[in-house]
């Protein structure tokens, strides 16, 4: 089964999906949003859904440190719901608590330019929610 996974940022939105086996998860791209138009690039969600024929989506939930929810967490929860909505897929939350600084340490320790970082870091975070996600379905 593959499963999509998801960092829900509110310009862009970074999308990884799983092996087949549901093992290991690749960053596929970035999609941009607006948050403020009210354009979250489902449109391009919903192409990949049917190219990767994706079974489960994982969204990544931006918890505070103190394990409370913010505003860009409840940003995701909103971005979930609408998902199982428009897919009719199972969504499921993953708290993504440090997936970005994560993902930002594993480009800086490759020497990685800051140009080229802005351009992958986002579905670089989401291959790490996702994999983190599947690891634990073991």
């Amino acid at each position: 089964m593959r499963v999509m996974g998801l960092d829900v940022g509110s310009k862009t939105v970074g999308v990884a999906v799983s092996d087949e086996m549901g093992w290991t998860a690749q960053g596929i791209e970035t999609v941009s949003i607006n948050e403020e138009k009210r354009m979250f690039g489902f449109e391009r969600i919903g192409q990949i859904i049917k190219e990767y024929d994706v079974e489960k989506i994982v969204v990544g939930l931006p918890k505070n440190m103190n394990n409370t929810i913010g505003p860009r967490g409840e940003a995701s929860m909103s971005f979930a719901e609408q998902l199982k909505e428009k897919f009719h897929l199972p969504v499921e939350l993953w708290d993504e608590r440090l997936s970005t600084m994560a993902a930002e340490r594993v480009l800086l320790s490759a020497d990685v330019s800051r140009k080229k970082r802005r351009k992958v870091i986002d579905k670089m975070a989401a291959a790490m929610i996702l994999q983190n996600f599947l690891d634990s379905q073991r």
